[in-house]
């Protein structure tokens, strides 16, 4: 049997509603500061929905060129400007060089570096834009650069022809678990020794009439008037999610080959676990049997101990059936052990981010085991019967942690399942 490799994480970039980079967006998190306000992108005088995740001041020309950007999507902006902290944060790239859109990455052979970013929707805002030229002006002002603007690949794309990387270039389109399914992917590609490092994660944008529309007529999104008790994770009172935007990004790379180069080492990879309920369109299965499928599966490719896992980073999207079912699935998994594991969901602080979601999640995930720090779980005040976990309410809270587990759960039934490692 071929023998399995370790992989670390030596990277990490976002942008999303909290912060535009790791460092602000994290210390917002753990003093649990929401990004969740009144949605500024359109009119939303005739829509139920009012509020959203907006990334907030995002300026991509000071890391993207201006020519480029005129022919890219909201989306793969977001995942651009995140890649490229994460990329110069691994030190992959050249000591001392600035920001660049362009950052060339030269200690590693570009054949042993690979890109898979997930969207699970993709260009929304440019098949809005473009279909609208095509109703008023007719099809020949349509824009030339329509298709390979709005197509979802083109975010990790992007990121290999503008940094040069040559490994597997893949986008995962699993909806809300895609995010997590592109680490893993990664992951497992690392490994089995396919690539030596991987960027990695989810980016998404699609606050925008179609996509608020299509939400908010399926009885999705919170029609809550008041940021404060829109997302609240695990409250009685929660009645939908919150739509938000942004992206989380990874490098990951194979530990021999981060330390020999001296890189900082944020935490260790070590479980992946990805299924389908097979079940339904968009509701979980019953007392989310798939998901807690999904946990064994993670911690049974880690190789550990379920009373290992010291948090969980909870998919917590605020909607009535999956925060149920996520709570029976971890009690499911864990037993009367569930108690002692620290649950929260970002969510109620991000909204929630659809194929980026899995991305910035990790990103907290790992950072949660680096700070010894787990953030809470914002405008939870009450829970329902026999959901009883400890879900952190608004106020985070110190803690050593060993394990981290990140839970993606996505329309269409799939799941994805990290494990991070504290190497501490």
């Amino acid at each position: 049997m071929k023998e399995k490799r370790r992989v670390v994480v030596t990277g990490l970039g976002t942008v999303n509603p909290t912060g535009n980079s790791v460092e602000k967006s994290w210390n917002n998190i753990k003093n649990g500061i929401s990004g969740i306000d009144y949605i500024t992108a359109f009119d939303t005088s005739d829509y139920k929905t009012k509020v959203a995740g907006e990334v907030k001041d995002f300026v991509p020309e000071k890391r993207l060129e201006k020519r480029e950007l005129r022919h890219m999507a909201r989306f793969t902006k977001l995942a651009l400007y995140a890649a490229e902290e994460a990329i110069q944060d691994s030190g992959l790239c050249d000591d001392g060089e600035e920001f660049s859109y362009k950052s060339k990455v030269t200690k590693i052979e570009p054949e042993r570096i690979g890109v898979i970013v997930s969207s699970g929707i993709g260009g929304l805002d440019i098949i809005e834009e473009q279909h609208s030229r095509l109703e008023s002006m007719g099809n020949e002002k349509v824009n030339p650069f329509f298709v390979p603007m709005s197509i979802s690949n083109m975010a990790a794309a992007r990121i290999a022809i503008m940094h040069g990387l040559k490994g597997m270039c893949s986008c995962p389109v699993t909806a809300c678990a895609g995010g997590s399914n592109a680490i893993g992917d990664a992951f497992l590609r690392i490994r089995d020794g396919y690539e030596d490092a991987f960027v990695c994660g989810g980016t998404e944008s699609c606050i925008s009439p179609l996509g608020v529309s299509g939400f908010q007529n399926m009885k999705a999104l919170s029609p809550s008037n008041d940021p404060k008790r829109a997302s609240i994770p695990f409250d009685k009172d929660r009645n939908g999610f919150v739509i938000g935007e942004g992206s989380g990004i990874l490098v990951l790379e194979e530990y021999e080959h981060a330390v020999s180069r001296g890189a900082h080492i944020y935490a260790e990879i070590v479980g992946y676990g990805s299924n389908c309920d097979a079940y339904h369109i968009t509701s979980p299965s019953p007392e989310g049997a798939g998901g807690a499928a999904c946990m064994k599966l993670a911690i049974e490719d880690a190789n550990i101990k379920k009373e290992d896992i010291s948090y969980i980073n909870a998919h917590g999207t605020s909607t009535p059936l999956n925060d149920k079912y996520e709570t029976a699935a971890i009690q499911s998994v864990f037993g009367e052990g569930a108690k002692d594991i620290f649950v929260s969901s970002t969510k109620s602080m991000t909204g929630h981010l659809l194929g980026g979601a899995g991305g910035v999640e990790a990103v907290f995930s790992v950072k949660a085991l680096e700070d010894g720090f787990v953030p809470p779980t914002v405008g939870l005040q009450e829970t329902e019967e026999n959901m009883n976990l400890n879900y952190v309410p608004n106020k985070g809270v110190e803690a050593s942690l060993k394990y981290a587990l990140s839970n993606s759960l996505g329309f269409g039934g799939h799941n994805a399942c990290l494990i991070f490692r504290n190497m501490k």
